[in-house]
């Protein structure tokens, strides 16, 4: 099982520095291959995800999926999460963390506490060196991101709450200096990831996601969120295929040695005015058909939550929650270019 995570991770990792060592220029997926993971939502009321998640997602699709992706909140805890990667590693899965430093869950404000300049400062270091040593306790490969989707000004690391373009001067202060701080605490077992949403927002200059990349010597993964209608009475459609287009030639001109995966992807199946399973029909068929070379994986956000009282309004991205939908994963998911852990 320990091999299989290493391999996972390896896959990951070309023209970058892993796990202590120099560049790793062969250890690439195959040409037109990409792995399988989600984010498997949680069940209502819970604060955490669970195997039970995990397992509904994979009966769903007929699949086993090569990461778990999941939050780490410090506003709950500022530890290492071991109990959890540990019961995803059982599952020779990969733990795949969003290190979460905020104060609440709350979003479109400023954060009062866990600012981008006092991380950069160093007010946390006790507690991130603590997760670093844990971490490299951990010891087989952890994937982790800092500042998710830092181009929509929904989460507090976004420039708008940061000074606009110092924010994003900030932002990249502040996840060089985490990424320091546990790798100068023995995680070489990690391979850090930069997260954007797919479009910026708010559009402007100082807020591309460009201006907030950290650097090729501290990021090894790169990676985007594509959602499409997020509530039953969403009007807004995404078009997958040219989001991507233009995320994937950013993402070159950026970063052309980095490999890229898409670790938030989803529709919701209950909106009227979209029809999941031929959204997602579509968008499998571009990520296998060798569009962006670059590409080498995907997670499915499967997670349901309320909008308002009205449960009629409910958001529900769960593929369990969709015969077509799970049909379409069940088709794309057994094409050989696909990677699963069986």
């Amino acid at each position: 099982m320990l091999r299989k995570i290493m391999l996972l991770v390896f896959l990951f990792c070309p023209l970058t520095v892993w796990a202590g060592t120099a560049a790793l220029n062969s250890l690439v997926p195959p040409a037109g291959q990409i792995l399988h993971g989600v984010f498997p939502g949680g069940q209502p009321g819970a604060t955490e995800i669970s195997p039970v998640d995990v397992d509904q997602y994979e009966q769903a699709v007929g699949h086993k999926v090569a990461w778990v992706y999941f939050d780490n909140d410090w506003y709950r805890s500022r530890v290492f999460p071991a109990s959890m990667a540990g019961w995803i590693r059982a599952r020779a899965a990969t733990p795949y963390i969003r290190l979460m430093l905020r104060s609440s869950a709350a979003q479109n404000r400023r954060e009062p506490y866990f600012t981008l300049q006092a991380i950069a400062a160093g007010d946390f270091d006790a507690d991130l060196a603590a997760w670093g040593r844990a971490a490299a306790q951990f010891n087989t490969p952890v994937i982790v991101e800092f500042g998710t989707e830092m181009n929509g000004d929904w989460f507090s690391w976004n420039a708008r709450w940061n000074g606009r373009k110092r924010g994003a001067e900030r932002f990249v202060a502040a996840y060089r200096h985490i990424i320091n701080v546990i790798r100068s605490n023995g995680a070489d077992n990690i391979v850090w990831v930069f997260h954007v949403n797919n479009s910026d927002y708010p559009d402007r200059r100082w807020n591309r996601f460009e201006a907030y990349y950290p650097g090729d010597g501290y990021i090894d993964l790169l990676a985007v969120s594509i959602y499409s209608t997020q509530s039953p009475y969403d009007r807004s459609h995404t078009d997958f295929r040219a989001s991507m287009d233009e995320v994937m030639a950013r993402f070159s001109q950026m970063a052309p040695q980095k490999p890229a995966i898409i670790a938030e992807l989803g529709t919701d199946v209950r909106n009227p005015r979209e029809n999941a399973a031929q959204w997602a029909d579509g968008a499998f068929r571009d990520m296998l058909s060798g569009r962006w070379p670059a590409l080498v994986g995907f997670s499915w956000w499967n997670e349901t939550w309320e909008n308002d009282s009205n449960h009629d309004n409910d958001t529900d991205f769960r593929v369990q929650s969709n015969t077509d939908l799970a049909h379409v994963f069940h088709q794309h998911l057994s094409n050989p270019k696909v990677q699963n852990h069986r």
